[in-house]
């Protein structure tokens, strides 16, 4: 399924006219009825429930007018507040008034103290409440009027409904200046929001329902729409089946880099994640003062010493060759869980990502290397895969978290063409940006899964994938089942889980993708 920024449901909308003969109006007709149906599933009932309908100016106010109409046949109580004056509403949402009008619904202005008051007990006593104050349009600040609308709707505890996105929320970021709509449940018409995905937008959304409102399919599924969400629908052609005669060399021999004195953890993760990802053979270059530790723990990984010019940490020169030695007989290569970042081994991994020429998976102080030359990544001999959380990813190109969180989307895209890496980065929803403006959001995923490890298991996911499928498409299925590992994991350990329980638990996720595969044969 596609993902909409607010300028791709524009052209939507005027290509659905244009070339279709769909008026805006007929939309907002079908809109207005799934609308009251979605409100009727979140209410159980509206017969004889009370339900208040927010209107605005924009097509939102249209839609909510055309719900009411929906509603009161379906026998609920309609009280309806504009946040405008009639004269002010687009012409199909004028419309969509008059016929609510000659039904006879209540509409109330918003303008003197004694509306504000009707507004209050309205909301006081309603079962429901309707939110189409605001649309995707919205970005900025609110006006007071609209600001105290939310405040009172928030404050009310009825079911609330929003159409397309909850008021307040940014649509193609999901942030929140001041206030939103906290809604139980959205419908949105045509397409996902990126602010239906990305917080703070994602927790004031409640359940999400998408409805294609009759919008046709090729309209919604275009080649120009440049995001796309990561289900299950899109994994499962990701992994191609294994033949019968399929052996280790064919599923990929795979070198981690990893790990440094007190930091062996996360090169254990990453290693044993990339074997249960169904990789046929996985090598672990470790400081030659640390080898013994996991050579101890893990019976699976071949373990292998490099020298060491400082005790506890990759560097020198020794070192440089002996990883490029061993990349030359491998399919893949992940460098950085638990590296450390000092200034030698930051040099190390500088000097060997610029001379190996192997499909690269760069995590954790990897990236932490490119810091003050980010430009550099732009050079190296192949188009690395970089996983960073929202701190390594804000590191990298030198600005906040919070300016980072306000423009995630187009920053993030606009630096996996300018430094030709696939960027998979770390959040509440984890999303992937390829060099040629292509990205991708999961569809699974929890907060237990922010805990310590959960990243050296994505990245060793990802490199375990490399050779079984094609290298550009590992960053998804990747994402996909760590996820989906890490939402099985919830469900037996809720906030409890560990990373290790997300990687035991890959198993069981990639053999959910594979039964989907078969029975789809």
């Amino acid at each position: 399924m596609k993902i909409a920024v607010s300028e791709d449901m524009r052209q939507i909308d005027r290509l659905a006219a244009e070339e279709y003969g769909l008026p805006e109006l007929l939309l907002m007709e079908s809109a207005g009825h799934r609308v009251a149906q979605a409100m009727e599933h979140l209410m159980g009932s509206v017969s004889g429930k009370t339900i208040c309908v927010l209107a605005g100016s924009g097509n939102n106010g249209g839609d909510a007018f055309a719900a009411a109409r929906y509603l009161s046949n379906m026998g609920a109580k309609i009280k309806i507040f504009l946040t405008c004056e009639p004269a002010h509403l687009k012409t199909a949402s004028s419309r969509m008034k008059k016929a609510s009008d000659k039904m006879g619904l209540e509409v109330h202005g918003l303008e003197e103290d004694r509306d504000w008051n009707r507004l209050h007990l309205a909301l006081k006593f309603a079962d429901g409440i309707l939110d189409g104050i605001l649309g995707t349009g919205f970005n900025g600040e609110l006006k007071k009027k609209v600001l105290r609308l939310i405040e009172e709707v928030n404050e009310a505890g009825a079911k609330v409904l929003s159409i397309d996105i909850p008021s307040g929320v940014e649509a193609d970021s999901g942030k929140v200046s001041t206030v939103a709509v906290m809604a139980d449940m959205t419908l949105t018409l045509g397409l996902p929001k990126v602010g239906h995905l990305l917080s703070p937008g994602a927790e004031m959304t409640g359940q999400l329902i998408v409805d294609d409102i009759g919008i046709p399919k090729n309209l919604l599924q275009s080649e120009k729409i440049q995001q796309s969400l990561l289900d299950e629908k899109l994994a499962q052609p990701l992994l191609p089946l294994r033949g019968k005669a399929v052996h280790k060399g064919d599923c990929g021999r795979i070198l981690v880099v990893a790990g440094s004195l007190g930091m062996t953890g996360a090169a254990a993760l990453a290693a044993t994640s990339a074997l249960r990802a169904g990789a046929g053979l996985v090598t672990l270059a470790v400081p030659a003062s640390v080898q013994p530790i996991l050579a101890g723990q893990l019976l699976e990984v071949m373990v292998q010493p490099v020298e060491e010019s400082t005790p506890g940490m990759f560097s020198g020169e020794a070192a440089l060759n002996r990883l490029l030695e061993l990349a030359q007989s491998h399919d893949a290569v992940l460098i950085g869980p638990g590296m450390g970042r000092a200034m030698e081994t930051q040099d190390l991994i500088r000097m060997f990502t610029a001379r190996v020429n192997k499909p690269l998976i760069m995590d954790a102080d990897a990236i932490f290397a490119f810091n003050s030359t980010p430009d550099d990544l732009s050079k190296l001999p192949q188009v690395p895969v970089l996983t960073p959380h929202l701190g390594e990813m804000a590191g990298l190109l030198g600005v906040s978290v919070p300016e980072l969180r306000e423009s995630l989307l187009p920053i993030v895209r606009e630096a996996a063409n300018e430094y030709q890496c696939i960027l998979v980065v770390k959040s509440e929803c984890t999303l992937v940006a390829y060099p040629d403006g292509m990205a991708f959001f999961t569809s699974v995923g929890n907060p237990g899964m922010a805990t310590a490890g959960s990243g050296d298991v994505l990245a060793g996911t990802i490199a375990g994938l490399m050779k079984q499928t094609e290298s550009g498409l590992a960053p998804l299925a990747g994402v996909y089942l760590h996820g989906r590992a890490g939402d099985i994991a919830y469900g037996e350990k809720g906030e409890a889980l560990l990373a290790s329980d997300i990687r035991e638990n890959l198993a069981q996720a990639l053999k959910e993708l594979r039964q989907k595969q078969m029975a789809g044969c």
